[in-house]
């Protein structure tokens, strides 16, 4: 009898461990999600008839919406490419868009990003180019290509898209 007794007890106590412990759950192993890729550096090729744009983009420093020496030569570049276009009797009309890092409100972000667009048109109509052929628009912080602060300065910028006449 004290055998039986032993024996449900240990059969006992095996039976409660197992449904105490049980199964192991699953881990699910969840991926992170890469970052998208920065979007492509190069400056945007327009097609235009008999002359070929080559649009680059202009940064800013943190805050500032000041055109700096090296993007002066930069938007001088771009600006002889426009008037080279219109001499050629072809005015393309030209969108420069504005953007910011995600430092701040977004409405000061959109602010400070058609600041930053305006400053750039503002420079390209001196150099001569036409303002009719030039719209501005600011996209703030909404057009995120990375989420790194270090790389932030990349996504302080101005770009130069064509418009569909």
């Amino acid at each position: 009898m004290k055998a039986t007794v032993k024996l449900l007890t240990v059969l006992t106590g095996v039976v409660l461990m197992l449904t105490m412990v049980g199964c192991p759950k699953k881990v699910i192993k969840e991926e992170p999600i890469p970052p998208p890729p920065p979007p492509d550096t190069t400056p945007e090729i327009i097609g235009v008839p008999g002359i070929e744009l080559n649009l680059a983009t202009v940064h800013f420093e943190f805050d500032k919406f000041a055109i700096r020496a090296g993007d002066a030569d930069i938007l001088k570049d771009n600006a002889d490419q426009l008037l080279k276009a219109a001499e050629a009797d072809q005015k393309p009309m030209v969108m420069i868009e504005g953007h910011c890092c995600p430092i701040g409100t977004a409405e000061y972000n959109m602010a400070l990003g058609q600041r930053r667009a305006e400053a750039a048109k503002s420079y390209l109509v001196k150099l001569g180019v036409g303002a009719s052929q030039l719209t501005t628009i600011s996209s703030g912080d909404e057009m995120l290509f990375t989420s790194k602060p270090d790389e932030y300065e990349m996504i302080r910028r101005c770009e130069f898209k064509p418009e569909e006449e």
